[in-house]
């Protein structure tokens, strides 16, 4: 299970989207985080807003998120969430594995009183696994939607969101080589080697105390944002 080391490496990420946010917050406002992971920003949202609805389908997610008295965990695929409208909705890193993106967008916005963010990556996914298979394999993992498609498919949508471009780095967490190889082997897909990934993720990795620290580079994702239609 991910969960766990995936709060654990995001949950002190700095990928400025709190910077391009922060302009649409006031305490008196309210917010749905759509696929709000481990809740990395429905918290640090909550500080600033009158309630966060954090809606998470995943249940090792649900329970990373912590614990606050304005905010509201709904287990539910988006797609199938009953919540109530508010000022804000968000939707980090999740467009990806939508296979029907224009009724999720459409829900997005028809959700929103003010404001939609989306944030989807530009470029490779910056992870371990990658690495292993240009070492391995000789090719990258392959692309999942990038932000460009997403900007393209809301122009199609009648839509012409603002854009704000955002790059930070991405610093691995593993509490043991276990973990890594296995967080690794769930993105790596066909061709996985065992004594191979772990050879290679050792000469990738340094510690820090007890973690194992994998620096993956920069990552570059784009934020799209507009008033929702109608409103």
């Amino acid at each position: 299970m991910r969960a766990p080391s995936f709060a654990r490496m995001t949950r002190n990420r700095k990928d400025e989207f709190m910077r391009v946010v922060e302009p649409y917050l006031s305490p008196r406002k309210t917010l749905i985080d759509a696929g709000a992971g481990a809740g990395r920003h429905a918290v640090a949202l909550a500080e600033k807003l009158e309630w966060v609805t954090a809606v998470e389908p995943s249940e090792g997610m649900r329970a990373q998120i912590p614990h606050r008295d304005n905010i509201t965990v709904v287990a539910s695929m988006w797609e199938d969430a009953e919540v109530a409208k508010a000022d804000l909705v968000i939707c980090n890193h999740v467009l990806y594995g939508i296979p029907e993106p224009v009724p999720f967008i459409e829900k997005l916005q028809s959700s929103a009183r003010e404001r939609v963010f989306i944030m989807m990556r530009e470029g490779s996914v910056p992870h371990p696994s990658s690495k292993l298979r240009e070492r391995m394999l000789g090719s990258g993992t392959p692309p999942p939607p990038q932000f460009t498609d997403l900007f393209m498919l809301l122009l199609q949508m009648g839509i012409a969101p603002d854009v704000d471009f955002v790059r930070y780095p991405v610093i691995n967490r593993y509490k043991d080589m276990d973990e890594a190889l296995l967080d690794s082997r769930m993105l790596f897909g066909s061709g996985w080697d065992e004594a191979r990934a772990r050879t290679l993720l050792e000469e990738m990795s340094t510690r820090d105390g007890d973690e194992i620290v994998i620096d993956s580079g920069v990552a570059l994702s784009g934020i799209a944002h507009w008033q929702p239609q109608g409103s």
